[in-house]
């Protein structure tokens, strides 16, 4: 009798820590992450997704080390998007090219439609398709998608050309046509990266960024370095 009371507060004691640990990772899934990045043309706050775990986490952990502190955006296209986290581009000086860093890979997270490259999107950089067809991320690069804004005929055309692509799968949706014609976009992305995050605060700063003037002759990258002096989580 003795045994069997001793199973039982041990099976009971088991499943009331089981519960908690549940609930603490219920409760941590559930946390919206926010990450400030203070750049040298203003500041960024970046709000992650949480049905992008691996990518939210491998985020969080850069931010947590300092790893963006001190890096640059060492590509920037108008009218497309602005681009983070190459290591390289700490040795190499301003306007000159810096080649793309194979450090590891981050399992790709697609969660299209749910999450698209609507303006201010937080993305993962990956090799090409040739290289990488699984859609593997970096672990450090990301960009902050700009885009451009469509008409509704743009759009009409972009439906058809993809149809006749036999990618009729990444139509955008009526939702998303009326937020790439009223906020723009890079739709032709959609589908072929991890899109994990979105900017809830400084779309501004995005905007400056992205017109910086660049060196086309050099991988795009900013005459003038556009840095993120810090990156810290808010919560």
């Amino acid at each position: 009798m003795k045994m069997n009371m001793k199973k039982t507060l041990m099976w009971m004691m088991l499943m009331l820590t089981g519960t908690a640990t549940l609930s603490a990772q219920t409760a941590a899934d559930t946390t919206q992450h926010e990450v400030v990045m203070e750049t040298t043309m203003g500041t960024i706050v970046l709000r992650l997704y949480n049905d992008t775990p691996l990518h939210r986490d491998n985020f969080l952990d850069r931010v947590r080390t300092g790893y963006y502190n001190g890096c640059t955006f060492q590509r920037v296209i108008r009218n497309f998007m602005i681009q983070a986290g190459n290591p390289q581009a700490r040795q190499v000086s301003a306007g000159d090219t810096v080649q793309y860093d194979v450090e590891r890979r981050v399992p790709a997270e697609i969660r299209y439609p749910a999450h698209y490259h609507r303006r201010g999107q937080l993305c993962a950089a990956r090799e090409g398709d040739d290289t990488n067809p699984e859609f593997a991320s970096s672990s450090h690069d990301f960009y902050i998608t700009w885009g451009r804004n469509f008409s509704p005929r743009q759009m009409e055309y972009y439906a058809d050309q993809l149809r006749r692509e036999g990618r009729a799968y990444v139509i955008p949706d009526s939702v998303m046509q009326q937020n790439y014609i009223k906020y723009g976009g890079v739709p032709h992305l959609d589908g072929g990266y991890t899109v994990f995050g979105e900017v809830i605060e400084g779309l501004d700063v995005v905007d400056r960024i992205q017109q910086t003037p660049v060196d086309h002759d050099h991988g795009d990258r900013p005459f003038e370095d556009v840095v993120i002096l810090r990156a810290t989580i808010r919560k």
